[in-house]
């Protein structure tokens, strides 16, 4: 059996709107375990939640303790709510937020920037490797929902789109 990030994705958003706590697939080649629980605040505000994904393993596999499944932000812009055709370009992963390649270089994009599929957008620093995030669908960057240099988590918005 064969699953790809995406599927992953699709399915730890499918399991956050419903009441499963966890969530266990097994086959020959694949282990996944999702658990959802709480965030232990000991940890400060950068502990974020993240869904337990385990890949092919050859040996049994222990968690250590309830890891949560990420819930999708609540504050979103209040511009969000006026037009509903906008689309959001979300963090794929926890990491810090970079508008830019280095601190001298220019922004990816500013607001009301056109940009195509594809094209990246901005940084998402995760664990000191640097993740260019690229437009999964072109039109006019209507907003910057995050700060440069800011914490985001799994699923946050970074930019609102207008796609053409």
């Amino acid at each position: 059996m064969t699953i790809d990030y995406n599927e992953i994705r699709e399915l730890i958003k499918t399991l956050a709107a419903t009441d499963i706590s966890e969530f266990s697939l097994k086959s020959a080649d694949l282990e996944l375990n999702i658990r959802k629980g709480t965030v232990n605040t000991a940890l400060g505000p950068l502990a974020a939640p993240l869904p337990v994904v385990t890949a092919p393993v050859a040996a049994p596999v222990v968690a250590a303790g309830p890891t949560p499944v990420p819930e999708t932000p609540t504050a979103e812009p209040v511009a969000a709510a006026m037009d509903k055709k906008w689309l959001a370009i979300t963090s794929p992963m926890v990491g810090t937020f970079y508008r830019a390649a280095a601190p001298d270089e220019p922004s990816f994009v500013e607001k009301n920037d056109r940009i195509r599929v594809g094209q990246t957008v901005c940084i998402i620093e995760a664990m000191k490797l640097m993740n260019e995030i690229e437009a999964e669908v072109a039109g006019q960057i209507v907003e910057i929902a995050v700060a440069n240099g800011e914490p985001v988590e799994f699923g946050q918005t970074l930019m609102w789109v207008n796609p053409e």
